[in-house]
Formats: C-alpha cells, sequence, structure tokens
C-alpha cells in the first residue's frame, strides 16, 4: 500500500500546474503589452516572438495537466474541474498569441489608448489569478479570499466590456478605410475576449468553491 501511495501523484501538483499556467497569461499580456507600446518595427516583431514563445509553454503545461490528470489515482478536486481550469487558462494565452497576431496580420502598427488599456486589465486580471489559484490548496481555510479575488476578476472583465463598447463606437465615428477598421475591430474584441477567459476562470474557482464549502 505504502509503494501505490508513493506511485500516486500529490494533489499540489495540479495546483502548481494551474499557478504556471496563470503565469504565462501575466507574462504574455506582459509582452503584450511591451509589443503594443514598441516604437519600431523589428521590436514588435521581437515582442511578437516572445508573445508566440510563451504561447508554446502555456501549450506544455496543459499537455503536462492532461497528462496528470489521465495518471491520477486521486485529485485535489473533480476532475471535469482540472480538466475545465487547464482549458480556460490555455484559452487565455492562445487569444493573447491571436491579439498579437492579428494585429502582424492586420497591419496594426499603432495601438490606441484604449486597447492600451484594455491590455492592462488583461495584465491585472491574470495576476489576481496567480495569487488566487495557489490558495485552491487548502480551499475551506481561503475560501473567503478566493471569492473576493474571483469578484476582482469579474469587475475587470465588466470594465472590459464598457471599453470595447466605447473603442468600437469612437472606431466607428472615426470611418476609417475598411481593411483598417476590421484590423483594429477585431483586436479591440479580441482583448476583451481575453478578459472573459479570465472570468470564465475565476467563475469555476467559484464553482470549487460551492462544492468544497
Amino acid at each position: 500500500m505504502r509503494f501505490v501511495r508513493f506511485l500516486m501523484p500529490k494533489e499540489e501538483r495540479f495546483i502548481d500546474y494551474f499557478s504556471a499556467h496563470a503565469g504565462c497569461i501575466v507574462t504574455a499580456a506582459g509582452a503584450l503589452r511591451s509589443m503594443m507600446k514598441a516604437s519600431s518595427s523589428d521590436e514588435r516583431a521581437k515582442y511578437f516572438k516572445e508573445v508566440c514563445r510563451i504561447e508554446g509553454e502555456a501549450d506544455a503545461i496543459a499537455r503536462e495537466t492532461m497528462v496528470a490528470l489521465h495518471r491520477a489515482f486521486i485529485a485535489p478536486f473533480d476532475r471535469s474541474d482540472i480538466h475545465a481550469l487547464s482549458t480556460g487558462l490555455d484559452d487565455a494565452v492562445d487569444l493573447i498569441e491571436e491579439v498579437a497576431q492579428h494585429s502582424v496580420l492586420y497591419r496594426v502598427e499603432s495601438f490606441s489608448p484604449m486597447m492600451m488599456e484594455m491590455g492592462a486589465m488583461i495584465e491585472d486580471a491574470a495576476h489576481i489569478l496567480t495569487e488566487a489559484i495557489p490558495l485552491l490548496a487548502h480551499i475551506s481555510r481561503n475560501a473567503e479570499r478566493i471569492n473576493a479575488l474571483c469578484e476582482k476578476v469579474g469587475r475587470i472583465e465588466s470594465e472590459a466590456d464598457h471599453v470595447l463598447r466605447r473603442a468600437l463606437s469612437d472606431l466607428i465615428a472615426q470611418e476609417p478605410p475598411h481593411i483598417e477598421f476590421m484590423g483594429r475591430k477585431e483586436v479591440y474584441e479580441l482583448l476583451e475576449t481575453v478578459t472573459d477567459r479570465c472570468d470564465d476562470v475565476s467563475d469555476l474557482m467559484e464553482g470549487i468553491l460551492l462544492d468544497h464549502v
């Protein structure tokens, strides 16, 4: 029996994976913001490559999480929740890469203050997730703090909705050429969708709280 227990993955292993995944959101968001602030095409290209590199790291963490889930005899909470959390975190990083890819595809070389604002919101939400996720290791003890942090992420997502509406209204009023309009519109919408995914992760954590507290 001791040998069997020795082979079992430790429960906190999943928390470590989630924390590393959330860390990828932070670093990817930081690289994206640096790309937005870059003053030259070479500098933008450098940060674009950095975003893509981080997305690759996040994919590797997602694969490791799924392998660990299939091998685990025990898990800290429901397996479907583990799968959903990993997927949500990975989706957030994927979408950050999509923002970078679309800006390159549509040759968006200047980023508006509202794009920068939404990028900062993503980074803020990601930092909150990196604080909240390790607390899942002791759910009952940390329930109040986890809930408060999840509510913060929800407020950021709600504010991002408002910024998106203002940004699109301003963009329509400017009447840019069609291709420029489409490119900037997609960048705005993708930025807002990243905050949606961060909020999805916080919603999942709140659901785990309800199941365990």
